[in-house]
């Protein structure tokens, strides 16, 4: 029931402006509807949502009594007093979004609870205007005239097309999050945006993002206890995770939820990016949703005016959790690259079901001397040599490397490696840190370092020119361990190499090796290793009713 909130309550919740910008109407009323139980979800936004937004939904709508308070200040159905906000568990809880759209906007709300007759408030300039509506159980709210008496507010929003991207990317957020509920986006009239509302991951996902990227999906869920504190609880992590080779220039298309709110949080996106690890190629980031539910009081939603953040209790026990779950999700994945054969008309590539490991997989030739041909069950699966050769050795080296650390070995006589001013700054601020990865340098003056030694694990060593990647990283506040970085390298140089013919028992040991392997499925700067071609694929090639001869 709604009810107006006491004094106190009103003085701790640090509300600030609600409304900047239309996005930031469109997030209050979908919040609202989500929290009213909607199913279906619809946004209208003419122009650049100033004109005209309208946001309706199948929710379980309100009273007369409750709709006429929805429009006052600080009325809200979803907590009683101060104590409430350290347990909130509703996605809106200040009772501000409604009269805080309202005082820069025509407000029109139009709701039913249920019963024969539903009710219209009108809030214009002030006044508030209660009447009989008809409607179905839900409730639609049209916003029109937004910030119209506030010109130095309007003429500070971007364009058309930027006010709208804004919103389109909130809802883009929602619609993720929250596959179980049908989202549909207009735009001066044309839908941008439908969800199915089916409640799996993957068919959001191909809503947003289309065929391609939902083809390589897998969704995962996964729960650990976490001490904070005095206090032990669960947290939850579950979502749907990209294969490697789907993915973005940046990690704005990795989608986060807490406790149902869909927001953006830096830390969390590392956690997840950091899981891929070596399975993603330099630069690039994944495409995931990730959603994270905990206990409400581990969580303050009430840290930020537009509620787009939030505060962990322990916010390095959450990520570690993200990370973790993310990680053990992508192990157990087959990240193989299936492919058609080019006369199906269908080139798109899938991701096959298969063990993660190759004892049954029996090497029947090799191809131009670059890839390692395999039969297994229905299958064909072709290994690229280099790649998988490459795998192998760089876990070999990160396996000694943890276990006995990297020797350095002298360079006779030393080299002289050349660094800008920022560069040389870079080593004397961080020199701990290149001594532990193996270097030995000193200054020489006028940005010249003798480079006396030099990082070998189990006795490969770096050219001494292998400083300055060390220093770019650190210039570039590379979160990636350096160290990895160079095994990577290192890992690369002596490996198999394309064009290298290799006789059968070779090419045998080396997909064995390659199905021991932690990260079997792709190479240290994310390549794939392995390509699986079904059966079907040539009984489809040879227009073969079966694989049998016939």
């Amino acid at each position: 029931m709604i009810h107006q909130l006491d004094r106190q309550t009103r003085t701790q919740i640090a509300a600030g402006e609600v409304v900047t910008r239309p996005a930031s109407v469109v997030v209050e009323l979908v919040e609202n509807a989500l929290d009213a139980g909607a199913e279906t979800v619809e946004i209208a936004v003419e122009g650049d949502g100033t004109d005209r937004i309208r946001v309706s939904d199948d929710g379980a709508g309100m009273t007369e009594r409750d709709a006429t308070l929805a429009v006052e200040r600080h009325t809200t159905s979803k907590l009683d007093d101060a104590a409430d906000l350290e347990t909130v568990e509703t996605l809106g809880f200040r009772g501000e979004a409604l009269p805080s759209i309202a005082a820069v906007g025509r407000l029109e709300l139009t709701t039913n609870a249920g019963g024969p007759r539903g009710t219209r408030v009108v809030v214009d300039g002030g006044e508030k205007l209660a009447t009989a509506a008809a409607r179905a159980r839900g409730t639609t709210v049209e916003v029109t005239g937004l910030f119209a008496e506030r010109p130095a507010r309007k003429k500070a929003l971007a364009s058309a097309k930027a006010e709208f991207a804004r919103i389109s990317r909130l809802v883009t957020r929602y619609a993720l999050v929250r596959p179980d509920v049908r989202f549909v986006l207009r735009h001066d009239g044309r839908e941008t945006l439908t969800t199915p509302g089916t409640g799996r991951f993957t068919d959001a996902l191909l809503a947003v993002y289309g065929r391609e990227v939902a083809s390589h999906a897998s969704t995962f869920d996964a729960s650990h206890e976490v001490q904070v504190g005095a206090e032990s609880g669960a947290v939850a992590v579950d979502g749907v995770l990209c294969h490697p080779l789907v993915s973005r220039a940046r990690r704005d298309h990795i989608h986060i939820s807490v406790n149902g709110r869909a927001l953006v949080d830096s830390r969390i996106r590392r956690a997840v990016a950091d899981a891929y690890g070596t399975l993603l190629p330099d630069g690039r980031e994944p495409v995931a949703v990730v959603r994270i539910s905990l206990p409400p009081a581990w969580v303050d939603h009430n840290v930020h005016p537009a509620k787009s953040e939030v505060e962990f209790r322990d916010p390095e026990a959450v990520a570690g959790v993200v990370e973790s779950s993310v990680r053990d999700a992508l192990s157990t994945a087959d990240l193989r690259r299936s492919g058609e054969l080019a006369m199906d008309l269908d080139s798109s590539l899938s991701p096959v079901e298969a063990e993660s490991v190759f004892d049954d997989v029996r090497v029947i030739g090799q191809f131009r001397d670059l890839y390692v041909l395999c039969e297994v069950g229905d299958e064909l699966l072709v290994v690229d040599q280099h790649a998988a050769h490459e795998r192998v050795n760089y876990e070999r080296l990160r396996a000694a490397v943890e276990s006995v650390g990297v020797d350095s070995v002298p360079v006779d006589p030393p080299a002289s490696v050349s660094l800008s001013p920022p560069e040389a700054a870079l080593v004397e601020a961080n020199r701990d840190a290149v001594e532990r990865l193996g270097f030995r340098v000193a200054d020489f003056g006028g940005g010249t370092y003798r480079v006396e030694a030099v990082p070998a694990p189990i006795g490969r060593p770096f050219a001494p020119d292998a400083l300055a990647d060390v220093v770019s990283d650190l210039a570039a506040n590379d979160p990636r361990d350096p160290r990895d970085e160079l095994l990577k390298d290192l890992a690369c140089h002596p490996s198999i190499k394309a064009g290298d013919d290799l006789s059968a028992e070779d090419a045998a040991r080396l997909v064995s090796r390659l199905g021991s392997c932690e990260t079997p499925y792709t190479c240290p700067h994310g390549r794939p290793t392995v390509l699986a071609i079904d059966e079907d694929a040539f009984v489809r090639g040879f227009g073969r009713r079966s694989g049998r001869l016939d």
